[in-house]
């Protein structure tokens, strides 16, 4: 799915990501495919997978994807 960050804390490694389906999903630093240091910023455009997690959604994996388009 793609999406948008709504929110990242770079110090805590987590924040909010809002799928173009209205949907929103946690994020957690260790999902996030790129080299060196992983973080991402508010309305960068990402493409993700999810799975229901304690009963919430939760990113499994999760990518730039600006400059793709």
């Amino acid at each position: 799915m793609d999406g948008t960050v709504k929110w990242f804390n770079s110090a805590k490694g987590f924040g909010f990501l809002a799928g173009d389906d209205g949907s929103d999903c946690f994020v957690h630093f260790s999902v996030i495919e790129m080299d060196g240091y992983k973080t991402i910023r508010k309305g960068d455009r990402v493409r993700f997978e999810m799975r229901a997690h304690e009963g919430r959604l939760r990113a499994t994996q999760c990518k730039l994807i600006q400059g793709e388009e």
